[in-house]
C-alpha cells in the first residue's frame, strides 16, 4: 500500500510559504491518499479517487461542492446511491450497538464494498490516538472503493456527564462540560460558542465529522428523561443557544465550513410534549400531544439553529397528535414519516436546504418484545424499533413513505435491499433519490473529506489534552451551578465534613477532614439526583431512563441522609443534579443550603461549597411544588405547574 501526503503552510504574519509554482491560480488544500494515486495537474495535487489516471471533475477541489457533487452523482450506480441514504453503525469488536475497543473491520468491509454505505455513527470510547487510528482504518478501506467516496463518522454528544446508550456517549480524554441544560442555566451565549468550537476541534482531531446534536427541544414536561440534553424551558433561550452551538461546531455563522463539524439539530418537532414524560424511544411513549399554537412554541426553539445554517436536522420519534399546519392535520405517524412536518413545513414554509436524517430504527419492526416486553422476554438491543404508526407497512413501503415525506438518510439501519426494491418497483423516483444523495455528497465536499479524510493520531492526543480547554470546561461546571437556598451555611467555614455520594479523596484534596458519621462534623455534603422510579424495567430504554416521581420520600438514600444530619444537628448542603426538575418542598427544612448542578464533578461542587468558586447559574426551568401539581400541568407547555416552589430564572449569586 502506498501512502502519499501533501500539505501547505499558510502565509501567517511573515511565516515561510511552501506552495506549488502555479499556486497563482489556486491555493493548494491538504491532500492525502493511502491506496489511490495523487495526481499533479498545473502544479497542484489531487486524489485520483476513481483510479483512471486523469483529473475527474469531482476530484478537483477547485470546483464548488455543488459542481463536484453533480459530477459524482452522474457516475454513481443506483446501488451506490442507495448506500448514501443509510446512516449505519460502525461495528465494534465484541460490544453491543457498536461498542468495543476498536472497530470490527472485517464487518465494516462488506458495508462499504457491497452496500456502499458511507455514513456511520461511532460508539467507541477509547483514547484519542486510538480513536484517530480507527477512523483512519475505516477511511483507508473506503478509499479503495470504485469511486473512493469517504466516510462521514457521526457521534452523539461526547463532552458531558450523562450517558444513556443509544442517546448519548462518553469519550476518553476529552474536555468535560455540563450538560446542555447547564449552559441554559448559565445563559452565556459566548460560552456555548466557545465550548462548541473546542468540542468541534476534538471531534475532527479523532476523525468525527458529524455531531448528532444539539437537542433544542423544549423541556416542557418535567418528568421527561431527556431534559438534560436541552437548553431548558424557554424557547427564546433555546433558539439563541442552539444558534451559538451550531455556529461553533460548524465553524461559521452561515453554514458548514471545511474544518467544521456538521450539526444535526434535533428533534423536529414537539418531542418534549410527552404525556407522563414517557420517552418515545419506547412503545408506551409513542404519542406526543400538542395544539397548533403549542407546536409553534416548540418550533420557535429551533429558529436560531436553522438561521445558523445547520447542515442536518433530525425528526423526532413520536406521533405528533393534534396540530394542523396550513389546513393540514399532522399525520398519525412518527414525525420521520410526516410530509406535513418535513416537506410542507420544514422544507417548504421554512426553506430548509440541508440533510434530513431520520432518528434511529424507524424502519425496523416493533415486535412483541418491543411493544410488550416482559421479565421473561425483555426488550434487547436487537428488538429496538420506533416504527410508530407504520407498523402495518412493509419496510419497502416505509422507505417510500419516509422519502416522500422528506427524509434523506435513514438512521440506524444498513438495509439497502428494501430501498432498492422500492426504487425498482417505481415507488420512489431516481430523481428524488438524486436530491437526497446530492445533499449528502455536498456536505462531504464542503468538509474536504474527498481531499483528505485522514487525521494525525499524535496531534489528536495533544489537542484533546489542551490544558486550557479542560480548565474552561471545569470552570463552566462550577459557574453553571445554581444556588437555590442558603441559610448562612455557604461558603462553608468548617473543615470537618460528613459525606454522602462524594468521593472522600476529592474532599481531602480540597483540605477537608472526612468524618465517618455526622456527629462531630462541621457540615454535611450530600450529593443526589432528582428522584425517579423504574416503571418499565423490561423495556431497553425504560430500564435506563428516568421516569416517574420527582419528589423525595422516606427510604431515598439522600433523604435519609438529610434526616440523619438534621438529627445530629449538623447543617447539610444538598448538591442535587437536576437531570429533571426535582420537587424540594420537603427538603428545604432539612438543609442549610441547596445547590443544584447540571453536570459537575465532586471537585467542582466542593469548590462552590467552600467559596473557591461561585455558582452563577439560574434555573432553566421551574421546580414544581408537588407531584399533584406536576400531574395537573400540560406536558406541551413549559413552566405551567401551579405555585412552583422555584420559578424559572431563580438563582442566588453570592457576592
Amino acid at each position: 500500500m502506498t501512502h502519499h501526503t501533501f500539505w501547505r503552510r499558510t502565509l501567517m504574519a511573515g511565516a515561510a510559504v511552501a506552495m506549488p509554482l502555479s499556486a497563482q491560480a489556486a491555493t493548494q488544500v491538504p491532500v492525502e491518499a493511502r491506496s489511490k494515486a495523487i495526481l499533479t495537474v498545473d502544479g497542484l495535487q489531487f486524489r485520483d479517487l476513481d483510479g483512471d489516471g486523469k483529473l475527474t471533475p469531482y476530484e478537483d477541489w477547485r470546483l464548488s461542492p455543488e459542481a463536484r457533487a453533480d459530477d459524482l452523482l452522474a457516475r454513481m450506480t443506483i446501488e451506490e446511491k442507495a448506500g448514501q441514504m443509510m446512516h449505519g453503525t460502525l461495528p465494534g469488536k465484541g460490544g453491543a450497538l457498536g461498542q468495543g475497543d476498536g472497530y470490527d473491520l472485517d464487518a465494516v468491509g462488506p458495508m462499504l464494498r457491497d452496500k456502499h454505505i458511507s455514513s456511520y455513527i461511532t460508539r467507541l470510547s477509547v483514547k484519542p490516538a486510538v480513536m484517530a487510528e480507527q477512523s483512519n482504518a475505516v477511511q483507508a478501506m473506503a478509499e479503495q472503493g470504485r469511486l473512493g467516496i469517504p466516510v462521514t463518522i457521526s457521534a452523539d454528544p461526547r463532552n458531558h456527564f450523562d450517558h444513556v446508550l443509544g442517546a448519548a456517549e462518553s469519550a476518553r480524554g476529552v474536555s468535560i462540560w455540563p450538560e446542555l441544560i447547564g449552559f441554559g442555566a448559565l445563559g452565556d451565549v459566548a460560552r456555548v460558542r466557545t465550548f462548541a468550537r473546542i468540542a468541534s476541534a476534538e471531534y475532527r482531531a479523532v476523525g468525527i465529522q458529524e455531531a448528532l446534536s444539539p437537542q433544542v427541544d423544549l423541556a416542557s414536561e418535567p418528568r421527561w428523561s431527556r431534559i438534560t440534553g436541552t437548553f431548558g424551558a424557554d424557547p427564546a433561550l433555546a433558539s439563541v443557544m442552539g444558534g451559538a452551538y451550531v455556529s461553533g461546531f460548524q465553524g461559521g455563522d452561515h453554514g458548514l465550513t471545511r474544518d467544521g463539524v456538521m450539526t444535526v439539530v434535533k428533534h423536529w418537532v414537539g418531542y418534549g410534549a410527552l404525556p407522563n414524560g414517557f420517552d418515545s424511544h419506547n412503545y408506551y411513549g409513542r404519542v406526543a400531544k400538542l395544539t397548533t399554537a403549542q407546536l409553534q412554541m416548540h418550533i420557535a426553539a429551533f429558529k436560531g439553529a436553522l438561521d445558523a445554517g445547520s447542515a442536518g436536522i433530525m425528526p423526532t420519534y413520536p406521533i405528533i397528535s393534534g396540530p394542523v399546519i396550513d389546513g393540514k392535520p399532522v399525520e398519525p405517524v412518527g414525525a420521520g414519516y410526516s410530509k406535513v412536518l418535513l416537506h410542507d413545513l420544514l422544507r417548504g414554509k421554512l426553506g430548509y436546504k440541508g440533510i434530513i436524517l431520520s432518528d434511529w430504527a424507524i424502519t425496523l419492526d416493533c415486535d412483541t418484545r418491543c411493544s410488550a416486553p416482559t421479565a421473561q422476554a425483555p426488550q434487547r438491543p436487537q428488538d429496538i424499533s420506533t416504527d410508530w404508526g407504520v407498523n402495518d407497512l412493509t419496510v419497502q413501503q416505509r422507505y417510500a413513505l419516509g422519502i416522500a415525506a422528506g427524509i434523506d438518510q435513514f438512521g440506524g439501519t444498513e438495509d439497502t435491499g428494501p430501498l432498492l426494491s422500492a426504487i425498482h418497483a417505481g415507488l420512489i423516483t431516481t430523481s428524488r433519490i438524486d436530491e437526497s444523495v446530492r445533499r449528502v455528497l455536498i456536505a462531504k465536499f464542503e468538509q474536504g473529506l474527498f481531499d483528505d479524510p485522514y487525521v494525525d493520531p499524535a496531534r489528536a492526543e495533544a489537542l484533546i489534552a489542551t490544558p486550557a480547554n479542560h480548565a474552561l470546561g471545569a470552570q463552566t461546571q462550577r459557574e453553571a451551578q445554581v444556588l437555590l437556598t442558603n441559610h448562612g451555611l455557604l461558603p462553608a467555614k468548617g473543615k470537618k465534613v460528613w459525606l454522602v455520594g462524594v468521593d472522600p479523596k476529592v474532599a481531602q484534596a480540597a483540605g477537608l477532614t472526612v468524618t465517618d458519621t455526622p456527629e462531630g462534623a462541621d457540615f454535611a455534603l450530600i450529593r443526589a439526583e432528582t428522584p425517579s422510579e423504574m416503571l418499565h424495567p423490561d423495556s431497553f430504554f425504560g430500564s435506563r431512563q428516568k421516569e416517574g416521581r420527582l419528589d423525595f420520600r422516606d427510604g431515598d438514600a439522600a433523604y435519609e441522609a438529610l434526616k440523619k444530619a438534621r438529627a445530629a444537628h449538623v447543617p447539610a448542603v444538598l448538591s442535587i443534579f437536576l437531570d429533571r426538575p426535582a420537587i424540594l418542598t420537603n427538603v428545604q427544612d432539612k438543609t442549610g443550603a441547596i445547590l443544584a448542578n447540571f453536570g459537575a464533578d465532586d471537585a467542582a461542587v466542593i469548590d462552590v461549597v467552600l467559596g473557591k468558586a461561585t455558582a452563577r447559574g439560574h434555573l432553566p426551568f421551574e421546580l414544581p411544588s408537588s407531584m399533584k401539581a406536576v400531574e395537573a400541568q400540560d406536558p406541551a407547555v413549559p413552566d405551567d405547574s401551579a405555585q412552583p416552589l422555584f420559578k424559572r430564572g431563580f438563582g442566588i449569586v453570592l457576592k
